[in-house]
């Protein structure tokens, strides 16, 4: 690193600028970076450089300090004269700053600064656990990691000591644990309170909501919490305990509840708690209710009725046996090139039934059709010809080997008609394709059914509400890969439950980035093949990624006098990362505040 001065000419006068750059490598050789400006020198002799810092002495008392070059005289009745050493110049102290500090403006957006203040501070702590909340759900937007993991090489490595005003080893894991504690008892405000904040920020609505479950598994034993249990593993861990996690969001993914259940529950067990869950909260409301197929039953649809909502959902495959004439029939409409619909009234009935057609599942479903019957008729050849040569001959093994060839293959097993007959030239397998199956099984590939009693709604109003059911599958993949919600490594239920509300409040800040980037559409180009610049929408992980790229850092400047000035500063950021912060609203603040002595700009003798 080192100083570097820029001449420019204003006014017939001679204007010197100084800036702090380092040499960067990069794939077109090596380049300088800016860090940060520090001010401007003239050719006046009475005053050289014009920037004048305000720093404090180690008592705290404040005073403005002109800088000057240590090879520039400077005048001697100046008090607030401070020679520096060009050459001394170094930089201390680099902190990430710029995902930390939108994490920080996201949770302020939010209000859940004031909502913890009131809810958890009692005035006693050190450091305020509304400040530690702050931390733990910053981190799990930022960079997911454990209490330790954030104690140890996270927190450290960041400007959140700066930003939020905390001394400096204030932070630790078992602080961490207590914030973790305090916050659990504060869900239902919590949610409430975000539910509020979305209506105020967005305009958002949740007059429709979108209900699914996903798991996720402890590493452990964790033989003090009993809602470990083994079950239906949607992490292919099915070696783990897990817990299962229910999420309820509205159509734009705003999350509007959550509630954890014991690993194996099945999810259409879970839907009655939910609804008694959401009525306690929130008060009863005519709700439109939309729903994965396993989670729907004939009694949790009467749940539903009884409180006089609606829902729109998915049935099991084997209904569309029901609607095997509607399906050959060619009256649908086309909503989307390659999805079609119908809409099938049921006589006497009080539910609208909708027939989906999709191009793409289609073929998708009669390639995996196609492999498994190759793969099932390879099998039975081969078996086929071992007893024909007589390599096989004992009829108990015979079937034995057939069962496992049909277990193998139980999705096109009801297709083929098997069977080990006597002949007169002794034992043989006999197979064919059973054709009627197969034209069934033709004729549904791609399809599937919905079923609603909403009203006054046509084929493609209601298939399009019912594919919003994808924020809530995209709400899970947000909870898995960019925060991390899994695995777990708390070993207590207590604890466990919070770590599942801190991923909550992570995901709250997710959204509410989401939709600033689309409500002002920040955009970065992207080279195309032949060379010309297409625009794409920032996602939340790009722009996370961006602005992680800004730094804070201790400029210090030594003096002749043997002082050191410690200008604490935020490096400048690039054209890409002003305009995303122009497009969020943002504006880096001019000078970091902290407890710690050497956060401001200090003079230090």
């Amino acid at each position: 690193m080192f100083l570097r001065p820029h001449q420019r000419s204003k006014d017939g006068k001679e204007h010197t600028y100084w800036s702090l750059v380092e040499t960067v490598r990069t794939s077109s050789g090596p380049r300088q970076k800016t860090l940060c400006y520090l001010g401007e020198l003239n050719g006046s002799t009475q005053a050289r450089w014009l920037k004048s810092v305000e720093v404090f002495n180690e008592q705290g008392k404040a005073q403005q300090l002109k800088l000057f070059p240590s090879h520039i005289e400077a005048p001697d009745d100046d008090p607030q004269v401070a020679r520096v050493l060009v050459n001394r110049v170094r930089l201390e102290r680099t902190r990430q700053f710029g995902a930390g500090f939108l994490g920080w403006e996201l949770w302020k957006q939010l209000e859940l600064d004031r909502f913890f203040e009131q809810a958890a501070d009692d005035g006693t702590a050190d450091v305020p656990w509304s400040r530690v909340a702050a931390v733990l759900a910053i981190n799990r937007l930022c960079a997911p990691g454990s209490e330790l993991a954030v104690e140890e090489r996270w927190y450290p490595s960041t400007a959140l000591d700066d930003l939020l005003e905390i001394e400096e080893g204030k932070i630790n894991d078992t602080r961490l644990y207590r914030c973790l504690d305090r916050m659990l008892p504060h869900k239902t405000k919590l949610e409430q309170h975000l539910k509020q904040r979305y209506g105020e920020l967005f305009g958002a609505e949740f007059d429709v909501l979108l209900y699914d479950l996903t798991s996720t598994y402890v590493e452990g034993v964790a033989e003090k919490n009993p809602m470990m249990r083994r079950g239906y593993s949607r992490d292919h861990r099915p070696d783990c305990e897990q817990m299962v996690i229910a999420l309820i969001v509205n159509s734009e993914g705003f999350p509007f509840s959550y509630e954890t259940f014991d690993g194996n529950r099945a999810d259409v067990s879970t839907l009655e708690t939910i609804l008694r869950m959401v009525e306690r909260k929130y008060g009863k409301a005519r709700r439109i209710w939309v729903l994965d197929r396993g989670i729907v039953s004939e009694e949790n649809l009467e749940a539903i009725r009884k409180r006089d909502g609606q829902y729109l959902v998915g049935t099991p495959r084997s209904q569309l046996k029901r609607f095997e004439t509607e399906l050959l029939k060619e009256d649908w409409t086309r909503v989307r090139p390659e999805v079609e619909v119908k809409q099938v009234a049921i006589p006497q009935g009080e539910e609208t039934y909708i027939l989906c057609r999709t191009a793409g599942r289609k073929e998708k479903e009669k390639a995996i059709r196609s492999r498994f019957s190759t793969s099932m008729e390879d099998a039975l050849q081969r078996l086929e010809k071992s007893i024909a040569t007589g390599r096989l001959k004992d009829r108990n093994k015979m079937e034995r080997r057939l069962g496992r060839i049909q277990a193998r293959h139980p999705s096109v097993n009801d297709l083929y008609q098997v069977s080990v007959r006597d002949t007169a030239d002794g034992l043989r397998l006999f197979w064919q394709m059973k054709e009627d199956r197969k034209s069934w099984r033709e004729s549904r590939e791609g399809a599937y059914l919905l079923r609603t009693n909403l009203r006054a709604e046509t084929a493609e109003q209601l298939w399009s509400k019912y594919m919003q059911l994808t924020e809530a599958e995209a709400s899970f993949r947000a909870l898995k890969s960019a925060l991390s919600i899994r695995p777990l490594f708390h070993q207590l239920e207590p604890r466990v439950k919070a770590h599942v509300m801190v991923a909550f409040l992570g995901y709250a800040l997710w959204v509410t980035l989401k939709h600033l980037l689309k409500r002002r559409p920040a955009i970065v180009p992207q080279p195309s093949a032949r060379g010309v610049d297409k625009s794409q929408p920032w996602s939340p992980m790009k722009t996370l990624a961006l602005l992680s790229t800004l730094h804070s850092a201790d400029i210090v400047l030594p003096t002749t006098d043997g002082r050191e000035i410690r200008l604490r500063r935020i490096t400048e950021p690039t054209a890409e990362q002003k305009s995303l912060l122009h497009h969020l609203g943002l504006s880096l603040p001019e000078r970091l505040k902290s407890l710690s002595k050497c956060s401001a700009d200090l003079a230090i003798a």
